[in-house]
């Protein structure tokens, strides 16, 4: 007997995966759990054997036990135990997330049992505080240096200090913190890319830890102080128009060239990161430098502003690759891109933002 009969003689005609995926058909399913996943989530599950067994739900068989026990439990039943104390600032990770917020996430549903009903509040003043080291990447980006990391959502900050000093090398309001797992970016399976502002200005600090569970539980510290603020300062925004401001990714990053306000310099190569809650678009001479050498606002479409696929009138380039020109009331800004996929991104991207309200 196949266990896709069990899928509809179950009435599950939409299951919630683990990774926030929709199927309609899932294939996979742990058997000790009694919950449907993905693909790629099973790999997370088969590496826990202690906690879940895997079983493809077309390839395996599926004795008569197993297949009641799947009737008895499932994905909802699941997230009713596993869930019933999740914090509000907790992250939820997609599919598109990186391999140590998936599989962080299943530690702590299944393994650890975090979010279990067991009467402990997550408060998320006193979740966010932290303490701890952390790899940061140093100047010239040639070696990342331990650090002393001290985050406090009583006070608002957070800190960091170098080996030789107690005095913090900086001192970041939690209002402008924002963290994101950037794996690629740092070259680490657990690199993590805080930014804050500064004298008007976004810095970066890109880091890491040995632990994949450290370095989530730092980004989910994080993003409780940001709960806190948040909660604290607008006490009547709704949850779910506060929930989408606790942390942020940039919706598109990539290089791209681009020309100085004249229009008659050279094209030079940039790194660029669109923040659409900020609605800014950096761009820095390398993907891991500190501080942007300058950005764009991007105002709505009312306001004056548009994305192009030609060049302004008189612009002239000697590349024949596809261009982009973001309209602003104050000038046009003219990139240009190495193929069409990539200008179509950028330009869905940016139409996004201007278009969002």
């Amino acid at each position: 007997m196949r266990v896709f009969i069990l899928a509809s003689g179950c009435a599950f005609s939409c299951v919630l995966i683990d990774c926030l995926c929709f199927y309609l058909d899932p294939e996979w399913a742990s058997y000790k759990l009694g919950i449907f996943i993905c693909l790629n989530c099973s790999g997370i599950h088969r590496n826990l054997p202690e906690i879940s067994r895997v079983k493809s739900l077309r390839l395996d068989f599926w004795e008569s036990n197993l297949i009641e026990f799947m009737r008895n439990h499932g994905n909802l039943w699941a997230k009713a135990k596993y869930e019933a104390k999740l914090p509000p600032y907790y992250y939820i990770p997609k599919s598109h997330d990186c391999m140590v917020l998936r599989q962080q996430w299943i530690r702590a549903k299944y393994e650890r049992g975090e979010f279990l009903d067991t009467g402990v509040c997550h408060d998320p003043c006193s979740a966010g505080s932290r303490e701890g080291c952390l790899w940061k990447l140093g100047k010239g980006r040639r070696q990342f240096q331990k650090r002393q990391f001290l985050l406090s959502a009583k006070e608002g900050l957070m800190k960091y200090y170098t080996k030789e000093s107690k005095v913090p090398k900086a001192v970041i309001s939690v209002e402008t913190l924002n963290a994101m797992f950037q794996v690629e970016k740092i070259g680490h399976n657990h690199g993590l890319q805080i930014t804050y502002i500064t004298d008007g200005q976004t810095r970066n600090l890109f880091v890491y830890h040995e632990s994949g569970k450290e370095i989530v539980d730092w980004f989910n510290a994080i993003r409780a102080a940001r709960y806190h603020y948040l909660r604290t300062t607008f006490p009547n925004l709704p949850e779910p128009e506060l929930i989408p401001r606790i942390t942020r990714s940039f919706v598109k990053e990539g290089y791209m060239e681009k020309t100085g306000p004249k229009q008659k310099e050279a094209f030079k190569v940039r790194w660029f990161c669109l923040d659409s809650q900020e609605r800014n678009l950096l761009y820095f001479k390398n993907p891991l430098d500190a501080f942007a050498q300058g950005q764009v606002s991007i105002g709505r479409k009312d306001e004056g502003y548009e994305v192009r696929d030609d060049l302004p009138q008189k612009v002239w380039v000697k590349k024949k690759k596809p261009v982009i020109t973001l309209v602003t009331p104050v000038r046009e800004f003219v990139f240009i891109c190495d193929n069409d996929r990539q200008q179509k991104e950028w330009m869905d991207a940016l139409n996004g933002v201007i278009t969002q309200l």
